[in-house]
């Protein structure tokens, strides 16, 4: 009879066993919407590392396409049980929704936040060559010559509806002035062509700027955040001469909108803890990526506010995809 009491107990045990208890087992796949090497993959492979303890295997599936899009609605349609999570971007959480006439996920409701994982500052920087020619030393200066040159001045970005045009764009709005976009087919040529002085100024990632800040090849005015970065201490926030500028790189932990709370909540300790790791740290500041373990509620509230933010830029801008 024990035995058989025993045995019932233990199928009742295995019939409501939980996404929870089911993830403890079975390995997490966390979507990277990018191709494999870049910064969000390399952040999504240190952490997968680092929680292996808390949450087992992390497994890291790169889904590249379509500016994100395509890793992204893949964790939209995952099943909700904790086992399937990616990476929430800029991109695709608050500018792809305004810049693709069709989604093929909601931004806003098809997601579950778990955390922010980390920011990196865009940076304003000049060919520094051009910038001694033109006498511009200072942000001040150089919102000073565009208004005493109209029109002369232009500005490179990595493609319409980048992150370096839109911030060219928000720029441009708040400083009064005016440049002219030239579009490259991805940040690296924006950048050959900034180096080469075929164009004036770029906003760029400080990951992919620092090497020719530091060699002197290009002339940093200001970083993007609302605070000075710790990887440029010296050089100022365009918010110092632009009040509440603002405009960087972020991304975060997702997961698919129905997930459980307890779900959620397990994970954001496991990832949060891993962010506040000194050798997270440590390693993302090679990248000059700043963790910033959050809350889900904040790391949400974030997100719809850069879509709003984005959805003004992108429609004054003009920038469509399809």
């Amino acid at each position: 009879m024990r035995y058989k009491i025993l045995l019932t107990a233990l199928a009742l045990l295995g019939a409501v066993t939980t996404p929870m208890a089911q993830a403890q087992t079975k390995p997490i796949r966390l979507i990277v919407p990018y191709a494999a090497g870049g910064p969000l993959d390399v952040t999504a492979r240190a952490l997968a590392e680092r929680v292996r303890d808390t949450l087992g295997t992390v497994i890291i599936e790169n889904k590249p396409g379509a500016g994100g899009n395509i890793g992204a609605d893949a964790v939209a349609k995952a099943a909700p049980d904790g086992l399937t999570i990616g990476i929430a971007a800029t991109a695709t959480h608050a500018v792809n929704p305004w810049l693709y006439s069709k989604m093929p996920y909601n931004a806003a409701t098809d997601f579950a936040p778990i955390t922010q994982m980390v920011r990196v500052p865009n940076v304003l920087v000049m060919n520094a060559e051009v910038a001694q020619r033109l006498n511009i030393h200072t942000l001040q200066d150089l919102i000073a010559y565009a208004k005493a040159n109209p029109a002369k001045l232009n500005y490179g970005s990595g493609g319409n509806g980048s992150a370096g045009h839109l911030a060219g764009e928000m720029f441009k709005r708040d400083a009064g002035i005016f440049a002219v976009h030239i579009p490259y087919n991805g940040g690296n040529p924006a950048q050959l062509a900034l180096l080469g002085a075929q164009v004036d100024f770029n906003f760029d990632n400080l990951a992919t700027a620092a090497p020719n800040i530091r060699s002197g090849k290009l002339r940093a005015l200001a970083v993007t955040t609302l605070t000075r970065s710790s990887a440029l201490p010296d050089i100022p926030p365009v918010a110092d001469t632009l009040k509440g500028f603002a405009i960087d790189t972020w991304w975060g932990l997702v997961a698919p909108a129905a997930t459980p709370k307890d779900v959620l909540n397990r994970l954001n300790q496991a990832f949060v803890a891993a962010l506040n790791a000194p050798e997270t740290k440590t390693r993302f500041a090679i990248l000059l990526a700043e963790p910033v373990p959050s809350t889900g509620e904040e790391f949400g509230k974030l997100m719809a506010n850069e879509r709003a933010k984005y959805e003004k830029l992108v429609k004054a801008s003009g920038a469509r995809v399809d």
